[in-house]
C-alpha cells in the first residue's frame, strides 16, 4: 500500500522556528518528524510515499536526498495551498491501487495501520484528550479532583485516513477534505471510523506538544 503525507504547512504556532525550517524539518529527539514518519509507514510494510509539501519544500527534498531510508518517496508540489482535500486529490493521482493511507505531516503516533486498513474510507479515531484536570462533582462541590488525558467514549479524529481511490472524483480541487467530503460521506453513512484505545499520539502544534513527544518517540517507534 502507498501512502500520502500531508506536509505542506507553514506551522505558525511554531515560530520563530518554522520562520528558517519548514515544520516536518522540526526535531524530535535530534530526528525531524518527517524521518520518523517515513520509519513508521515502513514498518507497516508501506514502501511508496507521495509527500505534499509546498512551504520550503526544497529544504525537505534536500535533507531527504541525503537519507537512506528504504522507501520510495515522491512529492506532490503546491505552488499556494490547496487545504487536505486538495492536496490529497493532486498526489493522489499518482496512485492506480484502489486505496491509500493519508496522515498528517505533524502526527507522531503508534496506530496500526494494518487495521484501520482493513476498513474502507475509514478515520483513525482516538478518545479525547484534555491537559487539564477533572473534577467530579456533587451540586456545587467537588468529590473528586483527576489528572487526566483520555475522556472515555468521546472520539477524537487523530488525522490518519485509509481512502479508496473514487473518493478523488468527490475531492475538492481546492478545501479541507474534513470540511467537505467527510462531511458529506458522514450525513450519507459512507464514513467510517476505527477506534484506537491506549495508543500514543501526539500532533506536534506547540512548544510543548515537542517537548512531551520527544520523551515519548523513541518508544513509539518501537
Amino acid at each position: 500500500m502507498k501512502a500520502i503525507i500531508l506536509a505542506g504547512g507553514r506551522g505558525k504556532r511554531l515560530r520563530p522556528i518554522t520562520d528558517y525550517v519548514p515544520k516536518p524539518l522540526i526535531p524530535i529527539k535530534n530526528v525531524p518528524i518527517i524521518e520518523w514518519q517515513l520509519k513508521y509507514l515502513k514498518k507497516f510494510g508501506i514502501n511508496e510515499v507521495i509527500i505534499c509539501t509546498g512551504y520550503k519544500q526544497e529544504m525537505i527534498e534536500n535533507y531527504l536526498d541525503t537519507k537512506k531510508l528504504g522507501i520510495t518517496i515522491r512529492y506532490s508540489i503546491e505552488k499556494s495551498p490547496l487545504g487536505t482535500g486538495g492536496a490529497i486529490k493532486k498526489a493522489a493521482k499518482k496512485i492506480k491501487d484502489k486505496s491509500f493511507l493519508v496522515i498528517n505531516g505533524d502526527t507522531i503516533t503508534n496506530i496500526d495501520l494494518k487495521k484501520l486498513s482493513k476498513k474502507d474510507n475509514a478515520i483513525a479515531a482516538i478518545e479525547l484528550r484534555t491537559k487539564f484536570g477533572i473534577l467530579e462533582t456533587d451540586d456545587d462541590k467537588i468529590t473528586k479532583f483527576k489528572e487526566k488525558k483520555e475522556i472515555s467514549d468521546l472520539w477524537m479524529n487523530a488525522g490518519i485516513y485509509h481512502l479508496q481511490t473514487k473518493i478523488l472524483k468527490d475531492l475538492p480541487n481546492k478545501g479541507d477534505i474534513e470540511k467537505t467530503v467527510f462531511t458529506d460521506y458522514a450525513k450519507k453513512g459512507k464514513l467510517h471510523l476505527i477506534k484506537f484505545k491506549g495508543i500514543k499520539w501526539y500532533s506536534v502544534d506547540s512548544f510543548k506538544d515537542m517537548e512531551e513527544s520527544s520523551l515519548e518517540v523513541e518508544k513509539i517507534m518501537k
